[in-house]
């Protein structure tokens, strides 16, 4: 094995982690408010070598962006596996389950709130639109459930998103159960 490729291998087994690390610090403070120090301190290695394999900020968030959304793939796959039957409202279901859980501790949830904020910056838009692609599509396929179906799903995964962000259903008064009415959400 030459030095080279020993360094590229070194690399490719590091990009894993730093997509991890900057995972959590992005989804504390965002694009503007996590450093790429943070990440890197997070993730065990130097800012220069976080800098080494994303050469831009903004790659790095778009890289946890994918991250992300690979996460919420294979929770969805899991919840459609385990659906109480093959219709594609009980597919969703079962999705939406999955994804409720998944999004308990609030760290995937709050890094896409993030990107949302910020999705005029043209890779972490690209990773943003390209992430709701994958789930579109996965809905869609998995499910077998018409268009008008699988627009519902995301858009209650929009309003559980702001649910969850802002504590709704912790609210007693009447406009806040008319939102979160029927939705819960793992503690």
């Amino acid at each position: 094995m030459t030095e080279r490729s020993s360094i590229l291998s070194t690399a490719d087994a590091r990009r894993p982690l730093v997509a991890s690390a900057a995972v959590r610090e992005f989804a504390r403070g965002g694009l503007h408010g996590a450093t790429v120090a943070d990440v890197a301190r997070a993730a065990k290695i130097s800012p220069a070598y976080v800098f080494k394999l994303f050469p831009r900020k903004e790659q790095l968030f778009a890289v946890a962006l994918e991250s992300c959304f690979q996460q919420v793939l294979e929770a969805l796959a899991v919840g459609a596996d385990e659906a109480a039957d093959d219709s594609p409202d009980s597919i969703l279901d079962a999705m939406g389950d999955a994804y409720a859980h998944l999004i308990a501790d609030r760290t995937l949830l709050m890094l896409q709130v993030h990107a949302q904020s910020v999705a005029e910056v043209p890779e972490i838009g690209d990773a943003l639109r390209a992430g709701l692609e994958r789930v579109t599509r996965f809905a869609k396929e998995r499910s077998g459930a018409s268009d008008a179906a699988v627009q519902r799903f995301i858009a209650y995964g929009q309003l559980c998103h702001l649910i969850v962000t802002t504590r709704v259903e912790q609210i007693p008064e009447e406009w806040a159960r008319l939102l979160s009415e029927g939705i819960t959400h793992p503690a």
